[in-house]
């Protein structure tokens, strides 16, 4: 009986042990598998229009180029939803975590992650920055190949003196003009700067007023326009009929895009050292007639004007015929 109960014992061990030997070669396997894929960290500053669809158009780049997210590639996202320290946090936690590659999506992204990676140990892209050179981050367009080795990307400079002559067209006695900006934003610094740049040029007197935060900014200028029967206009493009006069700026999807082109070409082992920086900006163009209601001066909306926006708002609704880039 003795006899009998110890063989059982041990017939029992033996499947046991032969279970948990078939389990952790399964673990071992799908671990492998998981580990195979490569493993990509995308940080945004904050979920706005535009940020939310310069992310959307990477994602999908990166999916075209067969790195399709939970498939091919293990795409984490990360928000720090307006906040600089959160920010820098989720940067150095991102570092540490050695992703295969590293995406930065905004200025402030862009300076946290590079300052956390300073040391090099992972290759970071970034997008929708307006002026990589005055980030502080060791690029300069004296030589675009002059990056640090494991920082590549595309500075995306919004055309500022483009939206003035588009003004200037509408109203050509225009002479003042009021830019609301905030010092603490590098972005913001560069536009105002190379506004007063073109405002000095071609006789225009700009009046200027600093901001903490710029993200609800355009909705109380519209609001105080209205009252004023001033118009307002930007050269950030976003819903096209919240009541600016008209949009000259960027379309933020195709900036998204070309970052994610850039990062699936990393990915497939390009030399970051060898890509240089470059000034990429698919222009978008939106006019809202609408907007002309009231106001107490003479702008009108030239046809040669209607004929070249991307996007035109009337008392019809919103009608979208080019694409971005069009001139």
């Amino acid at each position: 009986m003795k006899f009998v109960l110890k063989r059982l014992i041990l017939g029992v061990l033996l499947i046991v042990a032969a279970s948990a030997a078939l389990l952790l070669s399964d673990l071992g396997r799908r671990s492998m598998k998981a580990h195979s894929l490569p493993r990509l960290g995308l940080l945004q500053h904050a979920s706005t229009m535009l940020l939310d669809d310069g992310t959307r158009g990477t994602i999908d780049a990166l999916a075209e180029r067969g790195f399709v997210d939970g498939k091919s590639i293990v795409i984490e996202q990360f928000n720090a939803h307006g906040d600089i320290a959160v920010g820098n946090s989720i940067a150095a936690e991102m570092v540490a975590a050695r992703y295969d590659l590293l995406v930065t999506m905004s200025t402030l992204s862009l300076q946290a992650v590079a300052n956390a990676n300073r040391g090099g140990k992972t290759v970071q892209v970034f997008g929708l920055v307006a002026d990589p050179a005055v980030a502080g981050v060791g690029i300069s367009w004296e030589d675009p190949l002059k990056h640090p080795a494991n920082l590549v990307g595309y500075g995306s400079f919004l055309p500022v003196p483009d939206a003035f002559k588009v003004a200037r067209e509408m109203f050509p006695a225009l002479k003042r003009v009021g830019v609301a900006w905030n010092p603490a934003e590098a972005n913001s610094r560069a536009f105002v700067e190379k506004a007063r740049e073109y405002c000095q040029q071609v006789g225009i007197e700009l009046l200027e007023a600093n901001v903490e935060n710029s993200n609800s900014v355009l909705e109380s200028e519209v609001e105080v326009g209205k009252r004023a029967r001033i118009p307002v206009f930007t050269i950030t493009p976003g819903r096209p009929d919240r009541g600016t006069l008209f949009d000259y700026g960027a379309d933020f999807y195709q900036i998204g895009r070309q970052t994610g082109t850039l990062a699936a070409e990393i990915l497939r082992g390009a030399d970051p050292k060898k890509i240089p920086i470059r000034n990429e900006v698919p222009t978008y163009f939106v006019v809202n007639t609408t907007a002309l209601a009231g106001l107490r001066q003479g702008w009108r909306i030239p046809k040669s004007l209607l004929d070249r926006a991307n996007t035109v708002v009337d008392e019809a609704g919103v009608h979208s015929s080019k694409p971005a880039g069009t001139k």
